[in-house]
């Protein structure tokens, strides 16, 4: 086990004195993504030194894994800081110089954000043929018509019509199909081209809101996601820069990599246990490698009741239990929706096992494809997939043979000098699952067989090689980032943040266990700065707490 002794020793810290006057309590945050390193980083910054983090994985940065590649870094997680205008993920890098390099390229202002801004997107049908590009202006402007749409229904409190199923993709499609069927000027060749394009949005999209299938969004909550105003930026340095920022200043006694949790005992369930402690808290030889030998696991036993100590004990999955007064837990919706019975005891109350169940999590990968030599011309920054014969195709569900037919796209990575000749792929839902069991060399001859037959060239060659992610077989993300699903809404992702026990709980001491990530953030779900952001909220809630403790005492008249 990997050592992670904390010190309890407070000589100065900025709660106005309170964690002088009281037991510094003992926090465990779960998970070093961006959530429980910000929460980390708030707590140490405001007098906490009882601080453990523990990561189940080798790495910490959870979502954000950056991949060096010449001068380059390839982003299998997050990418993009989205908007500017108080986004602290936007003011960590820009105050640290990692936009210093970013191109004018890389600041995308669109809504469906490329690599770069430069050039056009290529649109290619199954049968190798080019649509005209003043055609995919035409669509393009159509289908922008209707995603505003989509936006009014929470926004304007505008009443969701029962055909639409409340659903993002049904509204959709039934809108512009509509629109299309209706137009006098088109052709029926044409009429059928853009009803194929349709279906190429709406894989954008899916991959855009990590959704198996629009027809899975929630219309009536579609518009509560927020945009935070300005440009969608590129780190060239790499996303992983912002995660080593916020895990500076966190010593490295406090951080614990390759330490599962098993199961979250709270409430002072443990003390109705046996607990067994991991073998090593035996040893005296192996105290440096062990909580137990640092005071953070123990043993309950008959003379030292466990009710006169911590409510909170964390099972480690190597046998350690870990005593807590507060658990951060930030683990992704996915992880929850997979383990949550067996992750809490006692088990979660019924609105939140519910608010789980309800909110959406899927899968969506890149598929990275370098070549020696670009196959595209110069202006082109996209490869778009329109398969002509889904024009009328309701809902296109796959069998796992014909996975590629889930991949929307492949950007062009820019700037050349920068990435090489590098292509970007994306697939989402069941069919990502798909490409994840497949190798590489399974992954990149179906790539070049589908850009061979897209574009009309046999003569692409294959790529030399070919980086990819998986975020729906990883057993410690289980998914990319969270949408609302059609029957859940904001106020799940709020259920979903409410920390246990609920506050109506009075005689058990509260914030006992608290929970972060991006899921969590009603506005700013599937983001890193709603990830960032839940942390810091968490960690706030805890600094408030123990300052309104430390009033209460200072303030108690003299009996």
């Amino acid at each position: 086990m990997q050592s992670c002794e904390i010190s309890s020793d407070s000589t100065d810290d900025p709660l106005s004195g309170g964690l002088r006057t009281l037991r510094q309590p003992r926090i465990v945050v779960i998970g070093a993504g961006l959530a429980g390193l910000a929460a980390t980083k708030i707590l140490l910054k405001n007098g906490f030194t009882d601080v453990t983090v523990l990561e189940a994985s080798d790495h910490v940065g959870g979502r954000v894994q950056s991949v060096p590649h010449g001068q380059a870094t390839l982003e299998l997680g997050a990418t993009w800081i989205h908007g500017a205008n108080g986004n602290p993920v936007y003011h960590l890098a820009e105050d640290n110089g990692l936009l210093e390099h970013t191109t004018d390229g890389e600041r995308s202002e669109g809504r469906i954000s490329l690599y770069t801004k430069n050039g056009d997107a290529h649109y290619h049908t199954n049968v190798g043929k080019r649509i005209p590009k003043d055609l995919v202006e035409e669509f393009s402007d159509l289908y922008n018509e209707v995603y505003e749409l989509t936006q009014e229904f929470f926004q304007n409190g505008k009443p969701v019509c029962a055909e639409s199923q409340n659903s993002v993709g049904v509204f959709t499609r039934d809108v512009v199909r509509k629109r299309i069927t209706l137009d006098p000027d088109d052709s029926e060749s044409t009429k059928k081209l853009k009803l194929s394009m349709l279906q190429q949005y709406l894989k954008v999209e899916s991959c855009e809101s990590s959704s198996p299938s629009m027809d899975e969004v929630s219309l009536s909550e579609f518009g509560e996601w927020t945009e935070i105003p300005g440009a969608h930026y590129v780190i060239p340095e790499g996303f992983m820069k912002i995660v080593e920022l916020l895990a500076q200043e966190i010593p490295s006694r406090t951080l614990c990599l390759n330490k599962a949790v098993r199961c979250i005992h709270w409430n002072y369930s443990a003390q109705h246990q046996e607990v067994t402690i991991a073998k090593g808290s035996q040893d005296t030889n192996n105290q440096d490698n062990n909580h137990n030998a640092n005071h953070h696991g123990c043993r309950p036993d008959d003379h030292e009741p466990l009710i006169l100590g911590q409510p909170v004990y964390v099972e480690c999955e190597d046998e350690e239990w870990i005593a807590a007064d507060h658990v951060i837990l930030t683990a992704s919706l996915g992880v929850l929706k997979q383990n949550m019975e067996a992750m809490f005891s006692p088990s979660l109350p019924e609105d939140k096992v519910l608010a789980i169940e309800k909110l959406g999590i899927s899968t969506t990968d890149k598929i990275f494809l370098e070549f020696e030599e670009p196959f595209w011309s110069p202006e082109c920054n996209s490869i778009q997939f329109v398969w002509e014969d889904e024009a009328q195709l309701e809902q296109p569900v796959y069998p796992e043979e014909m996975w590629y037919k889930k991949i929307c796209s492949f950007d062009v990575l820019y700037p050349p000098e920068r990435y090489g000749h590098m292509l970007s792929g994306w697939i989402c839902g069941q069919e990502a699952l798909y490409m994840e069991r497949c190798d590489d060399e399974t992954v990149a001859e179906t790539c070049t067989e589908l850009l061979r037959r897209f574009t009309g060239n046999p003569d692409i060659p294959k790529p030399w090689r070919v980086f990819r992610s998986s975020w729906g077989s990883n057993p410690y993300i289980r998914g990319s980032y969270s949408f609302t699903r059609v029957g859940s809404s904001g106020e799940d992702c709020e259920r979903l943040a409410m920390p246990l026990p609920y506050a109506n709980s009075t005689k058990a001491p509260p914030l006992q266990v608290l929970f972060a990530g991006e899921a969590t953030h009603r506005k700013y779900y599937s983001t890193t700065h709603g990830a960032l952001l839940s942390g810091q909220r968490e960690a706030s809630r805890l600094t408030e707490m123990y300052q309104d403790l430390h009033r209460a005492e200072t303030t108690k008249p003299n009996m």
